[in-house]
């Protein structure tokens, strides 16, 4: 049994590979720091007895996707029966024409790159009878607020898209599950870690751990959309009730 898990080499990726190779699945990781790649297969290998295999690839380029699913099959000849969907990238601010090309990179990343995965290993799932897939989305997608625009529409993309494709791929023995964190604690927010403990110790903040194995847990139950955490109940609806002048009048002094 082998898994693939993408932005595999740190945080909540790096959780998956540890509690997918607990249970015994070989390892895919796929990144875009080869060092930290390394590092991370390393200490897989050191702690669990299953084999981990790298790629070093920028899944931000529109065609990543269908190079990854290549060397795959035709250069290593893995198909997984697993296929996690983390890596992505985030940023706050007001956006501009200069933020065109980061822009493009989430969307790219969040969008163009998971949705050909999920076709293409999903395919192949179905073919053979069988598979999980699990996508990363989070909290942000019932949150579209300013500061984070782009990063809340491609994550509101992937709970709809995940959701739907779910019934067309589970007639096939094949799974879908979209995940939608809320805040977790990795570097990806860029809190001092003097706020990431305090946040983690009133609960505001989960740790990788906790998500991880929520998630996992979920998608071999089948379940097609898990938003674990009491601040997915309570923080999208009061921010629903918000007036839109009230928004506007906290962004203005937040930018």
């Amino acid at each position: 049994m082998t898994a693939l898990i993408t932005g595999g080499s740190s945080g909540i990726g790096l959780e998956f590979a540890r509690q997918l190779a607990g249970q015994g699945y070989d390892l895919v990781l796929v990144g875009n720091r080869q060092e930290e790649l390394d590092t991370a297969a390393s200490s897989l290998s050191a702690e669990f007895p299953v084999s981990v295999t790298v790629r070093f690839q920028d899944l931000s380029f529109a065609d990543a996707a269908d190079q990854l699913f290549a060397w795959c099959t035709d250069e290593v000849g893995i198909l997984p029966e697993v296929v996690v969907n983390n890596a992505g990238t985030f940023f706050f601010k007001e956006l501009e024409a200069a933020d065109l090309e980061r822009v493009q990179t989430m969307v790219n990343l969040h969008v163009v790159t998971v949705t050909r995965i999920c076709l293409l290993f999903g395919d192949a799932m179905r073919r053979r009878g069988g598979g999980h897939m699990l996508n990363i989305s989070s909290m942000a997608a019932r949150l579209p607020v300013p500061g984070i625009t782009v990063y809340a529409a491609t994550k509101a993309y992937l709970r709809s898209f995940g959701r739907s494709l779910s019934f067309e791929l589970k007639p096939y023995g094949v799974t879908l599950t979209t995940v939608c964190p809320a805040a977790i604690a990795t570097p990806l927010y860029r809190l001092s870690d003097k706020w990431m403990r305090l946040g983690v110790r009133v609960g505001l903040i989960r740790t990788p751990r906790w998500l991880v194995k929520k998630a996992i847990g979920a998608m071999f139950r089948g379940r097609r959309l898990v938003s674990p955490a009491f601040m997915n109940i309570w923080l999208p609806f009061l921010i629903a009730l918000l007036p839109g002048f009230l928004i506007a009048a906290i962004w203005k002094r937040l930018k």
